[in-house]
């Protein structure tokens, strides 16, 4: 079996698992069978308790484990299903090691970072490459070469490559080449510093992929190769891409990258064949279609918070050949300057998921206005409790309803605590979480664009539709087209005299892949090009 270890260093952010995730495409397209893990060095068990402010989207897979967004990356990219021995935290290293402790399984010895912690840390890869049998583990580290919280990781991959053997582990350093505007050139300085303190930690990268603005010349990659002991072929340069990530892989195999692996690894492949990717690039680039979708939360001036939700609408669109704009809403403005003025031709309107109360409001009159105008509606979880409580307010005349979580007094909860829920008190990991069955009614919207009876889908919630109101509802036109398999919970509501109005309590984003689009979001995008140019695709 073999091992990659992707490393950052100068500044965060620069898009390591983009890099493992495109790696991973070129080598499934080689033949290979790929596992990627992402390990975080923040003492938090998982993301599941941090703001998204803080930490972007969180990322659920379908076994329940809240994740870091990079493994929606891995999972867009390739074929691979994660779990939760996927994604490793320094928490959960820790947690595991001092409750090793507490359990007298070290024997008394002194409990120190060398070997407790990183022989734990070095369980974890030995345990996903066991349990996926893959032919290549990629492995991400994440945060920044020279962090404190870092070293524990970086000290643990360097006894790995020892022990496994130099011709079954390779080192790709991501780094970054600074385009100096006042100069006019790019700066190779940061990227020397980097790989000196990567080396001063007992690493010597074998690949270096530099993100840059302006393609590195001949002399820079020279320079580089010199400087930071790497051969000229292994630098690899990594430019902003201009229209779509997805465009990634193919930029990276035009630079050899994945030959370079192959190579370091002495493994015997046919060339990636990359001609469906080209095909998705083509439709992003140059769709026959184009239409405007406005998404609509609370976190919308930070990208990586609706991640999965973003992608999955591009996913859409691919699979219409329509470029989408997407026009992010802050619900709070709609609050302040109304609906018409700030959602007015738009072709489809998405409400996310999300916690607490702030835009709750706008949210709602985003979805009164999507059914009052017949303007294409896809709720995501807390999407599907607005459109039902907007309903309950302007349809029933329930005056004040709500949902428990914002006003726990309301005379109308038509959406309320989870059973299961209600003497819970631990934040992190225990809401109703990772894919559940839900059973879809025949001859409704969503069987039809599933095209089965039976679909597994991830939630992440508390809260559910309250039964108490369910036969008030569908005298109104309400439509519950998908229940859990005990008919006890709702999962799937749309409206019978509307173009699209479908909400989900479930997060479909989690399971959309460029080639692969979810079909919920596909037949949203369709009929948010029909409602705008009033003809089928």
């Amino acid at each position: 079996m073999k091992f990659i270890f992707v490393t950052g260093g100068v500044v965060s952010s620069l898009g390591k698992g983009l890099t493992a995730a495109a790696l991973g495409t070129l080598l499934e397209n080689r033949g290979l069978k790929v596992a990627l893990q992402k390990f975080d060095p923040y003492l938090n068990v998982d993301p599941g308790t941090m703001s998204p402010y803080q930490h972007g989207e969180v990322y659920v897979l379908d076994d329940g484990a809240e994740t870091d967004l990079d493994l929606g990356h891995y999972e867009r990219f390739t074929n691979v299903k994660l779990t939760r021995i996927n994604n490793l935290t320094s928490g959960q290293v820790y947690q595991t090691v001092l409750n090793n402790e507490r359990e007298g399984k070290y024997l008394g010895k002194t409990v120190q970072v060398i070997p407790h912690v990183t022989d734990e840390i070095k369980n974890r890869i030995h345990l996903l490459a066991e349990q996926s049998n893959a032919d290549v583990v990629i492995t991400e580290i994440g945060g920044t070469t020279g962090d404190i919280e870092g070293l524990p990781f970086l000290e643990a991959i360097r006894e790995f490559a020892l022990e496994v053997g130099y011709n079954n582990a390779v080192f790709l350093h991501l780094t970054y080449v600074p385009f100096i505007k006042a100069a006019g050139e790019l700066k190779t300085k940061p990227t020397q510093q980097s790989v000196a303190k990567l080396r001063e930690i007992g690493i010597a990268p074998h690949i270096l992929v530099c993100r840059c603005e302006k393609p590195l010349d001949k002399e820079l990659r020279q320079k580089i190769s010199m400087f930071c002991n790497v051969p000229y072929e292994a630098v690899i340069e990594e430019q902003d891409v201009e229209h779509s990530i997805y465009e990634v892989p193919l930029m990276l195999q035009r630079e050899r990258l994945d030959d370079l692996v192959c190579r370091q690894l002495h493994l015997d492949t046919p060339l990636a064949n990359m001609t469906h990717w080209q095909e998705i690039i083509r439709k992003l680039i140059a769709p026959r279609h184009r239409v405007r979708v406005g998404v609509v939360g609370k976190y919308i001036e930070l990208n990586d918070a609706y991640k999965s939700v973003y992608e999955a609408i591009i996913h859409g669109g691919v699979a219409n050949d329509c470029g989408v704009e997407l026009v992010k809403v802050d619900a709070e403005d709609i609050e302040r300057d109304g609906t018409e003025k700030i959602l007015k031709g738009l072709g489809g309107i998405l409400v996310p998921g999300g916690f607490g109360e702030r835009g709750v409001l706008g949210k709602i009159m985003a979805a009164q206005y999507a059914r009052e105008n017949k303007v294409p509606y896809l709720g995501l979880c807390l999407g599907m409790q607005i459109a039902t409580i907007e309903f309950a307010r302007n349809v029933l005349k329930l005056e004040k309803a709500h949902s428990t979580e914002f006003d726990p007094n309301t005379a109308h909860p038509v959406i309320a605590l989870l059973d299961g829920q209600t003497k819970v008190t631990k934040k992190g990991g225990t809401m109703r979480l990772g894919a559940q069955p839900c059973q879809l009614v025949m001859g409704t919207k969503a069987a039809q664009l599933y095209g089965a009876f039976v679909v597994n889908e991830r939630h992440r919630h508390r809260y559910e539709f309250n039964n108490a109101y369910r036969e008030r509802f569908e005298k109104a036109g309400v439509v519950f087209s998908g229940f859990t398999p005990d008919g006890k919970l709702v999962e799937v509501i749309e409206l019978a005299n509307h173009p699209f109005f479908i909400a989900s309590q479930f997060h479909p984003e989690f399971h959309s892949k460029p080639h692969q689009p979810h079909p919920l979001f596909k037949g949203f995008i369709a009929a948010a090009h029909q409602q705008i140019h009033h003809k089928p695709l």
